[in-house]
């Protein structure tokens, strides 16, 4: 008899086993992870995991089949300009100088002045008056 697995019992397992939790995982959660990071520029866009995305969109009716097709052959394309540009910069063992470092010249030193005598006089907060506080009336006994 097979028993299924209760929200507890996969919790305590969770747990107890480190590393289950991505092996569980389903892959179009780990792609959504994935297209994330590389949106916000933390990890590098990886072709698999767009596809799995569309596909997953595809069985759930979220896209055409057609329109996936479409997408993937602009995302290959786009990927395979991105490689053949890497390819084409020259190798060379100096790291590329920052954009603008080369034109702009370097900034003189400032000479230090002397702070202002102004600056160095406490200056004294005037009184903040306190609005008188009213009293309520007093209760007359019967």
């Amino acid at each position: 008899m097979v028993s299924e697995l209760g929200g507890a019992q996969i919790s305590t397992l969770l747990e107890s086993l480190p590393g289950i939790a991505t092996v569980l995982r389903s892959p179009v959660a780990d792609a959504i992870v994935n297209v994330i990071r590389a949106g916000a520029r933390l990890s590098e866009f990886d072709i698999a995991d767009a596809d799995e995305l569309i596909k997953y969109a595809t069985r759930r009716s979220l896209l055409a089949e057609e329109e996936g097709d479409r997408l993937m052959a602009d995302l290959e394309a786009a990927h395979q300009k991105k490689l053949d540009r890497i390819a084409a910069r020259p190798k060379s063992g100096k790291p590329k100088a920052a954009k603008g470092a080369a034109t702009r010249p370097k900034a003189k030193a400032k000479p230090k002045s002397k702070p202002a005598k102004a600056a160095s006089r406490p200056v004294k907060k005037a009184p903040v008056k306190k609005a008188p506080v009213k009293k309520a009336p007093a209760k007359k006994k019967h």
